[in-house]
Protein backbone atom coordinates (compact mmCIF):
# COMPACT_ATOMS: atom_id res chain seq x y z
CA UNK A 1 0.00 0.00 0.00
CA UNK A 2 1.26 3.59 -0.48
CA UNK A 3 3.05 5.61 2.03
CA UNK A 4 0.27 8.75 2.43
CA UNK A 5 1.69 11.89 4.41
CA UNK A 6 -2.03 12.94 5.34
CA UNK A 7 -4.74 10.67 5.57
CA UNK A 8 -8.44 12.19 6.04
CA UNK A 9 -11.18 10.35 7.70
CA UNK A 10 -14.38 11.62 5.64
CA UNK A 11 -16.99 11.96 7.71
CA UNK A 12 -19.62 13.07 5.17
CA UNK A 13 -18.41 17.09 4.66
CA UNK A 14 -19.19 17.73 0.95
CA UNK A 15 -16.16 20.24 1.17
CA UNK A 16 -13.60 17.10 2.53
CA UNK A 17 -11.74 17.06 -0.94
CA UNK A 18 -11.18 20.16 -0.86
CA UNK A 19 -8.65 19.64 2.10
CA UNK A 20 -7.13 16.81 -0.12
CA UNK A 21 -7.17 19.52 -3.14
CA UNK A 22 -5.75 22.63 -0.92
CA UNK A 23 -3.05 20.55 0.52
CA UNK A 24 -1.64 18.49 -2.46
CA UNK A 25 -1.73 22.18 -4.13
CA UNK A 26 0.55 22.75 -1.47
CA UNK A 27 2.80 19.64 -2.45
CA UNK A 28 1.74 17.25 0.01
CA UNK A 29 0.04 14.42 -1.32
CA UNK A 30 -2.99 13.02 1.09
CA UNK A 31 -5.53 10.30 0.59
CA UNK A 32 -9.11 10.72 1.74
CA UNK A 33 -10.71 7.20 3.28
CA UNK A 34 -14.07 6.52 5.17
CA UNK A 35 -14.36 7.40 8.54
CA UNK A 36 -14.56 3.87 9.52
CA UNK A 37 -11.24 2.87 7.84
CA UNK A 38 -9.80 -0.35 9.85
CA UNK A 39 -6.72 0.75 11.90
CA UNK A 40 -4.26 -1.86 10.21
CA UNK A 41 -5.04 -0.29 6.81
CA UNK A 42 -4.06 3.07 8.59
CA UNK A 43 -1.03 2.19 9.82
CA UNK A 44 0.03 0.18 6.29
CA UNK A 45 -0.51 4.00 4.71
CA UNK A 46 1.91 5.01 7.20
CA UNK A 47 1.04 8.82 7.84
CA UNK A 48 2.44 11.23 9.35
CA UNK A 49 -0.72 12.76 10.25
CA UNK A 50 -4.48 12.51 10.35
CA UNK A 51 -7.19 14.98 9.46
CA UNK A 52 -10.99 14.36 10.83
CA UNK A 53 -13.10 16.21 8.08
CA UNK A 54 -16.36 17.46 8.54
CA UNK A 55 -19.61 15.84 8.72
CA UNK A 56 -23.53 16.11 8.67
CA UNK A 57 -24.04 14.41 11.75
CA UNK A 58 -24.14 14.84 15.69
CA UNK A 59 -21.42 13.29 17.94
CA UNK A 60 -23.69 12.73 20.52
CA UNK A 61 -26.63 10.78 18.58
CA UNK A 62 -27.11 6.97 19.04
CA UNK A 63 -25.58 6.36 15.35
CA UNK A 64 -22.79 9.25 15.30
CA UNK A 65 -19.85 8.21 13.12
CA UNK A 66 -17.08 7.38 15.04
CA UNK A 67 -13.83 6.39 13.94
CA UNK A 68 -11.97 3.33 15.21
CA UNK A 69 -10.48 4.04 18.56
CA UNK A 70 -7.07 2.97 17.20
CA UNK A 71 -5.98 6.26 15.51
CA UNK A 72 -5.63 7.81 19.21
CA UNK A 73 -3.23 5.39 20.09
CA UNK A 74 -1.02 6.04 17.32
CA UNK A 75 0.77 9.00 18.38
CA UNK A 76 0.16 10.85 15.40
CA UNK A 77 -0.55 14.87 14.77
CA UNK A 78 -4.39 15.05 14.41
CA UNK A 79 -6.44 17.89 13.21
CA UNK A 80 -9.83 18.13 13.30
CA UNK A 81 -12.92 20.16 11.43
CA UNK A 82 -15.70 21.14 13.13
CA UNK A 83 -17.67 17.59 13.18
CA UNK A 84 -13.92 16.50 13.69
CA UNK A 85 -13.43 19.06 15.93
CA UNK A 86 -16.31 17.74 18.40
CA UNK A 87 -14.84 14.10 18.02
CA UNK A 88 -12.12 15.62 19.60
CA UNK A 89 -13.70 17.07 22.24
CA UNK A 90 -16.04 14.12 23.15
CA UNK A 91 -13.50 11.66 23.51
CA UNK A 92 -11.31 13.65 25.68
CA UNK A 93 -13.97 14.33 28.01
CA UNK A 94 -15.23 17.28 27.37
CA UNK A 95 -18.92 18.41 26.46
CA UNK A 96 -20.62 18.77 22.63
CA UNK A 97 -24.22 20.11 22.50
CA UNK A 98 -26.58 21.11 20.15
CA UNK A 99 -26.09 24.94 19.40
CA UNK A 100 -28.72 27.33 20.49
CA UNK A 101 -28.37 28.56 16.90
CA UNK A 102 -26.84 27.05 13.60
CA UNK A 103 -23.79 29.60 12.47
CA UNK A 104 -22.88 29.67 9.21
CA UNK A 105 -20.89 32.60 7.63
CA UNK A 106 -17.85 34.48 7.77
CA UNK A 107 -16.34 34.90 11.28
CA UNK A 108 -13.63 36.85 12.57
CA UNK A 109 -10.90 34.58 14.31
CA UNK A 110 -9.49 36.01 17.18
CA UNK A 111 -5.97 34.62 17.72
CA UNK A 112 -5.72 33.85 21.61
CA UNK A 113 -2.40 31.90 22.25
CA UNK A 114 0.72 31.66 19.76
CA UNK A 115 0.42 28.24 18.01
CA UNK A 116 2.60 26.66 15.05
CA UNK A 117 -0.99 26.01 13.11
CA UNK A 118 -1.10 30.19 13.33
CA UNK A 119 2.31 31.17 12.08
CA UNK A 120 1.79 33.48 9.04
CA UNK A 121 -2.32 33.78 10.36
CA UNK A 122 -3.13 37.44 10.81
CA UNK A 123 -5.58 37.91 13.91
CA UNK A 124 -9.30 39.32 12.62
CA UNK A 125 -8.87 36.93 10.11
CA UNK A 126 -11.89 36.19 7.89
CA UNK A 127 -13.08 32.04 8.76
CA UNK A 128 -15.87 30.29 7.26
CA UNK A 129 -18.08 28.70 10.27
CA UNK A 130 -20.74 25.87 9.01
CA UNK A 131 -22.39 24.42 12.01
CA UNK A 132 -25.24 23.29 14.26
CA UNK A 133 -23.34 21.83 17.54
CA UNK A 134 -21.07 23.16 19.37
CA UNK A 135 -18.22 22.28 22.28
CA UNK A 136 -19.50 23.49 25.84
CA UNK A 137 -16.37 22.79 27.31
CA UNK A 138 -13.07 21.43 26.35
CA UNK A 139 -11.05 18.46 27.82
CA UNK A 140 -8.63 18.69 30.30
CA UNK A 141 -5.22 19.67 28.74
CA UNK A 142 -6.83 21.29 25.88
CA UNK A 143 -6.61 25.07 26.11
CA UNK A 144 -8.55 27.75 23.77
CA UNK A 145 -5.97 29.00 20.95
CA UNK A 146 -8.86 31.09 18.93
CA UNK A 147 -11.97 32.45 19.34
CA UNK A 148 -14.44 34.53 17.46
CA UNK A 149 -17.90 36.12 18.33
CA UNK A 150 -20.30 33.48 18.57
CA UNK A 151 -17.44 30.85 19.24
CA UNK A 152 -15.51 31.00 22.04
CA UNK A 153 -13.88 28.00 21.14
CA UNK A 154 -13.07 28.63 17.77
CA UNK A 155 -9.84 26.87 17.88
CA UNK A 156 -8.66 24.41 20.70
CA UNK A 157 -5.16 22.47 20.74
CA UNK A 158 -3.48 19.66 22.96
CA UNK A 159 -0.05 20.92 21.94
CA UNK A 160 1.72 18.58 24.00
CA UNK A 161 -0.16 15.38 21.84
CA UNK A 162 -0.28 17.55 18.53
CA UNK A 163 -3.86 17.41 18.53
CA UNK A 164 -5.50 20.48 16.90
CA UNK A 165 -9.36 21.17 16.44
CA UNK A 166 -10.79 23.99 14.46
CA UNK A 167 -14.45 24.92 15.04
CA UNK A 168 -14.57 26.66 10.84
CA UNK A 169 -13.58 25.21 7.86
CA UNK A 170 -9.97 26.24 6.67
CA UNK A 171 -10.25 24.55 3.29
CA UNK A 172 -12.92 26.80 1.66
CA UNK A 173 -12.03 29.66 -0.31
CA UNK A 174 -14.07 31.81 1.94
CA UNK A 175 -11.51 31.37 5.16
CA UNK A 176 -8.53 34.07 3.94
CA UNK A 177 -5.44 31.91 5.44
CA UNK A 178 -7.17 28.71 5.64
CA UNK A 179 -5.08 27.22 3.21
CA UNK A 180 -1.68 29.03 5.15
CA UNK A 181 -3.57 26.87 8.51
CA UNK A 182 -3.58 23.66 6.64
CA UNK A 183 -0.05 23.79 5.48
CA UNK A 184 1.27 24.73 8.71
CA UNK A 185 -0.41 21.69 9.99
CA UNK A 186 1.07 19.40 7.57
CA UNK A 187 4.67 20.83 7.24
CA UNK A 188 5.36 22.44 10.43
CA UNK A 189 3.61 19.74 13.02
CA UNK A 190 3.42 16.79 10.54
CA UNK A 191 6.79 17.41 9.53
CA UNK A 192 4.97 16.48 5.35
CA UNK A 193 7.37 17.45 2.79
CA UNK A 194 6.54 19.16 -0.73
CA UNK A 195 7.05 16.21 -2.82
CA UNK A 196 4.09 16.10 -4.95
CA UNK A 197 2.83 17.66 -8.12
CA UNK A 198 1.42 16.70 -11.73
CA UNK A 199 4.41 15.79 -13.31
CA UNK A 200 4.84 13.08 -10.68
CA UNK A 201 1.21 12.45 -10.52
CA UNK A 202 1.56 11.29 -14.19
CA UNK A 203 4.19 8.95 -14.21
CA UNK A 204 2.53 7.03 -11.25
CA UNK A 205 -1.08 6.97 -13.01
CA UNK A 206 0.74 6.21 -16.55
CA UNK A 207 2.65 3.38 -14.86
CA UNK A 208 -0.18 1.90 -13.24
CA UNK A 209 -2.32 2.13 -16.57
CA UNK A 210 0.48 -0.37 -18.03
CA UNK A 211 0.33 -2.55 -14.96
CA UNK A 212 -3.30 -3.04 -14.81
CA UNK A 213 -4.05 -3.33 -18.56
CA UNK A 214 -0.95 -5.70 -19.62
CA UNK A 215 -0.85 -6.46 -23.10
CA UNK A 216 -4.75 -6.13 -23.58
CA UNK A 217 -6.79 -3.71 -25.28
CA UNK A 218 -8.68 -0.37 -24.14
CA UNK A 219 -11.70 1.37 -24.95
CA UNK A 220 -11.72 4.93 -24.30
CA UNK A 221 -13.99 7.17 -24.78
CA UNK A 222 -13.69 10.32 -25.42
CA UNK A 223 -16.03 13.65 -26.09
CA UNK A 224 -13.56 16.42 -26.67
CA UNK A 225 -13.67 17.37 -23.44
CA UNK A 226 -10.61 18.02 -21.25
CA UNK A 227 -11.23 15.12 -19.20
CA UNK A 228 -11.46 12.55 -21.78
CA UNK A 229 -8.99 13.85 -24.00
CA UNK A 230 -6.21 13.96 -20.80
CA UNK A 231 -7.07 10.33 -20.84
CA UNK A 232 -6.80 9.71 -23.67
CA UNK A 233 -3.00 11.50 -23.80
CA UNK A 234 -2.25 9.41 -21.07
CA UNK A 235 -2.91 6.14 -22.57
CA UNK A 236 -1.52 7.12 -25.43
CA UNK A 237 1.60 7.63 -23.33
CA UNK A 238 1.12 4.35 -21.47
CA UNK A 239 0.10 2.10 -24.33
CA UNK A 240 1.41 0.59 -27.84
CA UNK A 241 -1.55 2.22 -30.87
CA UNK A 242 -2.22 -1.07 -31.22
CA UNK A 243 -4.21 -1.65 -27.71
CA UNK A 244 -6.06 2.26 -27.45
CA UNK A 245 -8.98 2.25 -29.43
CA UNK A 246 -10.69 5.88 -28.77
CA UNK A 247 -14.18 6.05 -29.78
CA UNK A 248 -15.92 9.59 -30.32
CA UNK A 249 -20.09 9.01 -30.01
CA UNK A 250 -21.89 11.91 -31.87
CA UNK A 251 -24.63 11.56 -29.79
CA UNK A 252 -26.45 14.34 -31.02
CA UNK A 253 -26.12 16.56 -27.60
CA UNK A 254 -22.85 18.59 -28.62
CA UNK A 255 -22.11 22.31 -28.43
CA UNK A 256 -22.52 23.52 -32.05
CA UNK A 257 -19.59 22.11 -34.59
CA UNK A 258 -18.04 20.57 -31.72
CA UNK A 259 -17.90 17.04 -33.64
CA UNK A 260 -15.38 18.27 -36.15
CA UNK A 261 -13.56 20.27 -33.48
CA UNK A 262 -13.37 17.08 -31.62
CA UNK A 263 -11.92 15.06 -34.96
CA UNK A 264 -9.31 17.35 -35.99
CA UNK A 265 -7.82 17.43 -32.38
CA UNK A 266 -7.27 14.00 -31.98
CA UNK A 267 -5.66 14.39 -35.29
CA UNK A 268 -3.45 17.49 -34.66
CA UNK A 269 -2.31 14.62 -31.02
CA UNK A 270 -1.97 11.77 -33.90
CA UNK A 271 -4.08 9.90 -31.70
CA UNK A 272 -6.54 7.47 -33.96
CA UNK A 273 -10.06 7.96 -33.67
CA UNK A 274 -13.29 6.08 -34.63
CA UNK A 275 -16.35 8.20 -35.01
CA UNK A 276 -19.81 6.84 -34.40
CA UNK A 277 -23.00 8.57 -35.50
CA UNK A 278 -25.51 7.74 -32.55
CA UNK A 279 -27.82 11.20 -32.88
CA UNK A 280 -30.99 9.34 -33.56
CA UNK A 281 -30.38 5.93 -30.96
CA UNK A 282 -29.92 8.64 -28.64
CA UNK A 283 -32.90 11.23 -29.08
CA UNK A 284 -34.72 7.96 -29.69
CA UNK A 285 -34.33 6.85 -25.96
CA UNK A 286 -34.68 10.48 -24.75
CA UNK A 287 -37.86 11.08 -26.42
CA UNK A 288 -41.13 11.28 -23.74
CA UNK A 289 -38.08 11.85 -20.81
CA UNK A 290 -38.55 14.89 -18.40
CA UNK A 291 -37.11 13.64 -15.29
CA UNK A 292 -33.42 14.83 -15.27
CA UNK A 293 -32.03 11.84 -13.13
CA UNK A 294 -34.06 9.53 -16.04
CA UNK A 295 -32.30 11.39 -18.68
CA UNK A 296 -28.75 10.92 -16.99
CA UNK A 297 -29.48 7.66 -16.81
CA UNK A 298 -30.70 6.95 -20.05
CA UNK A 299 -27.73 8.74 -21.67
CA UNK A 300 -25.14 6.38 -19.22
CA UNK A 301 -26.92 3.39 -20.63
CA UNK A 302 -27.02 4.24 -23.93
CA UNK A 303 -23.32 4.94 -24.04
CA UNK A 304 -22.74 1.67 -22.50
CA UNK A 305 -24.42 0.31 -25.06
CA UNK A 306 -23.00 1.93 -28.05
CA UNK A 307 -19.42 1.13 -26.74
CA UNK A 308 -20.18 -2.36 -26.24
CA UNK A 309 -20.95 -3.20 -29.28
CA UNK A 310 -18.05 -1.12 -30.58
CA UNK A 311 -15.74 -3.40 -29.00
CA UNK A 312 -17.07 -6.59 -30.01
CA UNK A 313 -16.00 -5.52 -33.38
CA UNK A 314 -12.43 -6.00 -32.02
CA UNK A 315 -10.35 -8.63 -30.32
CA UNK A 316 -9.20 -8.74 -26.72
CA UNK A 317 -11.01 -5.56 -25.13
CA UNK A 318 -11.16 -5.90 -21.75
CA UNK A 319 -11.14 -2.13 -20.53
CA UNK A 320 -13.19 0.68 -20.49
CA UNK A 321 -11.37 3.58 -20.08
CA UNK A 322 -13.16 6.99 -18.59
CA UNK A 323 -12.24 10.36 -17.39
CA UNK A 324 -14.44 10.58 -14.16
CA UNK A 325 -13.22 13.14 -11.78
CA UNK A 326 -13.78 13.22 -7.65
CA UNK A 327 -16.48 15.80 -8.22
CA UNK A 328 -18.79 13.18 -10.10
CA UNK A 329 -18.13 10.75 -7.87
CA UNK A 330 -18.76 13.15 -4.47
CA UNK A 331 -21.99 14.25 -6.01
CA UNK A 332 -23.38 10.94 -6.95
CA UNK A 333 -22.65 8.64 -4.23
CA UNK A 334 -21.04 8.41 -0.82
CA UNK A 335 -17.77 6.21 -2.14
CA UNK A 336 -15.67 7.03 0.97
CA UNK A 337 -18.15 8.48 3.74
CA UNK A 338 -21.52 9.21 4.76
CA UNK A 339 -21.97 12.63 2.43
CA UNK A 340 -25.70 12.90 0.64
CA UNK A 341 -26.05 12.42 -2.96
CA UNK A 342 -26.69 15.16 -4.80
CA UNK A 343 -27.10 13.95 -8.42
CA UNK A 344 -25.82 10.65 -10.39
CA UNK A 345 -23.39 11.36 -12.99
CA UNK A 346 -23.45 8.91 -15.80
CA UNK A 347 -19.87 7.84 -15.39
CA UNK A 348 -20.21 7.02 -11.73
CA UNK A 349 -20.99 3.95 -9.80
CA UNK A 350 -19.57 1.20 -11.99
CA UNK A 351 -20.68 -1.02 -15.10
CA UNK A 352 -24.03 -3.09 -15.61
CA UNK A 353 -23.45 -6.91 -14.66
CA UNK A 354 -24.04 -7.92 -18.27
CA UNK A 355 -20.76 -5.97 -19.09
CA UNK A 356 -17.42 -7.86 -19.18
CA UNK A 357 -15.01 -4.54 -18.69
CA UNK A 358 -13.05 -3.55 -16.21
CA UNK A 359 -12.99 0.66 -16.06
CA UNK A 360 -9.41 2.76 -16.27
CA UNK A 361 -10.39 5.97 -14.42
CA UNK A 362 -6.73 7.57 -13.80
CA UNK A 363 -8.35 11.15 -12.88
CA UNK A 364 -11.35 9.70 -10.45
CA UNK A 365 -8.97 10.93 -7.49
CA UNK A 366 -8.55 14.62 -8.47
CA UNK A 367 -10.47 17.93 -9.85
CA UNK A 368 -10.42 20.01 -12.71
CA UNK A 369 -8.04 22.39 -11.65
CA UNK A 370 -5.31 19.53 -11.37
CA UNK A 371 -6.64 18.09 -14.53
CA UNK A 372 -5.91 20.84 -16.48
CA UNK A 373 -2.24 20.90 -14.50
CA UNK A 374 -1.59 17.32 -16.04
CA UNK A 375 -3.21 18.14 -19.44
CA UNK A 376 -0.62 20.38 -19.73
CA UNK A 377 2.28 18.07 -18.50
CA UNK A 378 1.31 15.72 -21.01
CA UNK A 379 1.80 18.36 -23.45
CA UNK A 380 -2.16 18.93 -24.46
CA UNK A 381 -2.46 22.46 -26.05
CA UNK A 382 -3.58 25.11 -23.68
CA UNK A 383 -6.49 26.35 -26.13
CA UNK A 384 -7.81 22.40 -25.51
CA UNK A 385 -6.79 22.72 -21.67
CA UNK A 386 -8.53 25.85 -21.14
CA UNK A 387 -12.28 24.84 -22.68
CA UNK A 388 -14.88 25.30 -20.60
CA UNK A 389 -15.83 22.25 -18.28
CA UNK A 390 -18.58 20.16 -20.20
CA UNK A 391 -21.08 17.74 -18.65
CA UNK A 392 -21.41 13.63 -19.56
CA UNK A 393 -25.00 14.27 -20.91
CA UNK A 394 -24.25 17.19 -22.88
CA UNK A 395 -27.00 19.66 -23.88
CA UNK A 396 -29.60 17.13 -22.40
CA UNK A 397 -29.66 18.17 -19.22
CA UNK A 398 -29.10 22.18 -20.60
CA UNK A 399 -32.75 21.61 -22.08
CA UNK A 400 -35.50 21.71 -19.15
CA UNK A 401 -37.97 19.15 -19.91
CA UNK A 402 -38.43 17.10 -22.67
CA UNK A 403 -35.28 17.09 -25.20
CA UNK A 404 -36.03 16.68 -28.89
CA UNK A 405 -34.84 18.74 -32.00
CA UNK A 406 -36.27 21.68 -31.82
CA UNK A 407 -35.37 21.88 -28.15
CA UNK A 408 -31.49 20.85 -28.96
CA UNK A 409 -31.40 23.86 -31.83
CA UNK A 410 -32.41 26.40 -29.60
CA UNK A 411 -29.86 25.78 -26.78
CA UNK A 412 -26.98 24.93 -29.03
CA UNK A 413 -27.92 28.15 -31.15
CA UNK A 414 -27.97 30.45 -27.64
CA UNK A 415 -25.04 28.82 -26.14
CA UNK A 416 -22.73 29.65 -29.53
CA UNK A 417 -23.74 33.11 -29.81
CA UNK A 418 -23.05 33.80 -25.77
CA UNK A 419 -19.55 31.62 -26.84
CA UNK A 420 -18.78 33.84 -29.69
CA UNK A 421 -19.58 37.46 -27.91
CA UNK A 422 -17.35 36.14 -24.24
CA UNK A 423 -14.04 35.29 -26.37
CA UNK A 424 -14.62 38.84 -29.20
CA UNK A 425 -14.84 41.03 -25.61
CA UNK A 426 -11.73 39.08 -23.91
CA UNK A 427 -14.07 37.26 -21.18
CA UNK A 428 -13.82 33.61 -21.90
CA UNK A 429 -10.84 32.95 -19.70
CA UNK A 430 -12.06 35.19 -16.92
CA UNK A 431 -15.15 32.63 -16.02
CA UNK A 432 -14.68 29.10 -15.02
CA UNK A 433 -18.19 27.83 -17.01
CA UNK A 434 -20.52 29.56 -19.21
CA UNK A 435 -23.46 27.99 -20.91
CA UNK A 436 -27.18 28.34 -21.91
CA UNK A 437 -30.09 26.87 -20.74
CA UNK A 438 -33.60 25.87 -22.29
CA UNK A 439 -36.46 26.46 -19.97
CA UNK A 440 -39.52 25.66 -22.21
CA UNK A 441 -40.92 28.37 -20.48
CA UNK A 442 -42.97 30.70 -22.86
CA UNK A 443 -43.81 34.33 -22.42
CA UNK A 444 -45.34 37.22 -24.15
CA UNK A 445 -43.04 39.45 -26.13
CA UNK A 446 -43.36 41.69 -29.03
CA UNK A 447 -40.92 42.29 -32.03
CA UNK A 448 -42.06 45.18 -34.23
CA UNK A 449 -45.53 45.67 -34.02
CA UNK A 450 -45.92 41.50 -33.55
CA UNK A 451 -47.49 39.69 -30.08
CA UNK A 452 -44.66 36.61 -29.85
CA UNK A 453 -45.25 34.15 -27.26
CA UNK A 454 -42.10 32.39 -27.04
CA UNK A 455 -39.24 30.47 -25.46
CA UNK A 456 -36.69 31.78 -22.81
CA UNK A 457 -33.17 31.23 -22.52
CA UNK A 458 -31.10 31.36 -19.22
CA UNK A 459 -27.45 32.01 -19.17
CA UNK A 460 -25.07 30.90 -16.30
CA UNK A 461 -21.65 32.28 -16.02
CA UNK A 462 -19.75 31.48 -12.76
CA UNK A 463 -16.59 31.41 -11.23
CA UNK A 464 -14.99 28.62 -9.36
CA UNK A 465 -11.81 26.66 -9.01
CA UNK A 466 -12.66 22.66 -8.82
CA UNK A 467 -16.61 23.14 -8.93
CA UNK A 468 -17.56 22.20 -5.72
CA UNK A 469 -18.15 25.75 -5.15
CA UNK A 470 -18.99 28.74 -7.33
CA UNK A 471 -20.73 32.32 -6.87
CA UNK A 472 -21.90 33.86 -10.44
CA UNK A 473 -19.59 35.84 -12.83
CA UNK A 474 -20.22 39.53 -12.59
CA UNK A 475 -19.98 40.13 -16.21
CA UNK A 476 -20.32 43.64 -17.53
CA UNK A 477 -23.86 44.88 -18.22
CA UNK A 478 -23.03 45.63 -21.93
CA UNK A 479 -21.68 42.17 -22.68
CA UNK A 480 -24.88 40.51 -21.18
CA UNK A 481 -27.01 43.25 -22.90
CA UNK A 482 -24.99 42.11 -26.44
CA UNK A 483 -25.45 38.47 -25.53
CA UNK A 484 -29.47 38.96 -24.86
CA UNK A 485 -29.64 40.94 -27.79
CA UNK A 486 -28.11 38.39 -30.45
CA UNK A 487 -29.40 35.67 -29.13
CA UNK A 488 -33.35 37.04 -29.16
CA UNK A 489 -32.41 38.74 -32.76
CA UNK A 490 -30.91 35.86 -34.55
CA UNK A 491 -32.74 33.17 -33.19
CA UNK A 492 -36.78 32.03 -34.09
CA UNK A 493 -38.50 30.92 -31.23
CA UNK A 494 -37.03 32.88 -28.28
CA UNK A 495 -37.81 36.50 -27.17
CA UNK A 496 -36.46 36.54 -23.72
CA UNK A 497 -33.40 36.23 -21.73
CA UNK A 498 -32.68 35.98 -18.39
CA UNK A 499 -29.36 35.67 -16.36
CA UNK A 500 -28.86 33.38 -13.33
CA UNK A 501 -27.49 35.03 -9.98
CA UNK A 502 -27.67 31.70 -8.09
CA UNK A 503 -23.74 30.39 -6.17
CA UNK A 504 -23.53 26.80 -5.29
CA UNK A 505 -24.41 25.97 -2.96
CA UNK A 506 -27.59 26.04 -2.78
CA UNK A 507 -27.84 25.45 -6.50
CA UNK A 508 -25.40 23.49 -8.45
CA UNK A 509 -23.86 24.53 -11.55
CA UNK A 510 -25.68 22.99 -14.40
CA UNK A 511 -29.69 23.19 -13.74
CA UNK A 512 -30.09 19.60 -14.14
Amino acid sequence: MKIVPILILDFGSQYTQLIARKLRESGVYCEVVPYREDIEAIKARKPQGIILSGGPASVYAEDAYKPNDGIWELGLPILGICYGMQLITQHFGGSVVAADHHEYGKAKLNITKKSPIFDGVENDSIVWMSHGDKAESIPAGFEVIADSENSPYAAIANESKNIYAFQYHPEVHHSVLGVTMLKNFAKHICGCESTWNMGGFAKEKIAAIKAQVGTRKVLCGVSGGVDSSVVAAMLNEALPSEQLICVFVDQGLLRKDEAGQVQDMFKMLSIPLITINAQELFLSKLKGITDPEQKRKAIGETFIEVFDAEAKKHTDVSFLAQGTLYTDVIESVSVKGPSKTIKSHHNVGGLPDWMTFELVEPLREIFKDEVRKLGLELGLPRDMIGRHPFPGPGLAIRVMGEVNDEALRLVRESDAIMQEELKSHGYYDKVWQAFTVLLNVSSVGVMGDNRTYDNTVCVRMVESVDGMTATFAHVPHDILEGISRRIINEIDGINRVVYDISSKPPATIEWE
